[in-house]
């Protein structure tokens, strides 16, 4: 009697570079999050076939993704991917930066309930607010109003943060996408992340 073990699910439908053929700079960074994190997320394998997009790609995550300001922490960027990524479908961007909202919330629920329905989870008005406007942004682009801005505003947001808010919907809205079209599934390691005290 045979049995069949699973295969493992493909990292992308496209090439996956071989990391010993990866450019001098994005060698060094992939190795420096794989240390960090323990594993390689399945994203860095999926674009490292196109360097010059993994770069840009990489490039403008960092300079949306890794900051705080008083007005929209890094808890609070990530919380925006997750509702948004929810709005598009999209399992690997829900899953990977749930993860990663657990750790910059310091709260092992929020990004789960965010992420099934953020209209129902217990979100300050500011928070609320914030995810109102992204998942406007993310589902029906054209009804984002001025008011909308103002309300962020209202809400302690500086215009560098209101940008923000609509430059990670958008940046997001463009890694759903690929995701999608690459199926692109989320690494195991994602699930337990920052959900037990360490």
């Amino acid at each position: 009697m045979t049995t069949d073990t699973p295969r493992p699910t493909p990292v992308s439908r496209f090439p996956v570079a071989d990391p010993a053929d990866l450019p001098a700079d994005l060698a060094e960074r992939y190795a420096d999050v794989q240390e960090r994190s323990g594993f390689l997320p399945n994203v860095f394998a999926a674009l490292a076939w196109r360097p010059a997009e993994a770069r840009a790609f990489f490039a403008l995550h960092d300079a949306l993704m890794d900051k705080d300001t008083p007005g929209l922490s890094t808890g609070d960027r990530e919380l925006i991917v997750v509702v948004t990524s929810a709005a598009n479908d999209c399992a690997y961007c829900v899953v990977a930066h749930g993860a990663i909202a657990r750790i910059r919330t310091r709260d092992p629920h929020l990004a789960d309930l965010v992420a099934v329905d953020w209209r129902k989870a217990p979100l300050d008005p500011r928070r609320r607010a914030v995810l109102d406007v992204a998942v406007r942004l993310a589902t029906d682009p054209a009804a984002v109003t001025a008011e909308d801005l103002d309300r962020l505003r209202a809400h302690g947001l500086t215009e560098d943060d209101v940008w923000d808010v609509g430059a990670i919907t958008s940046f997001f809205a463009l890694s759903n996408r690929l995701a999608h079209f690459a199926a692109i599934p989320p690494n195991p390691e994602f699930h337990l992340l920052g959900r037990l005290p360490r």
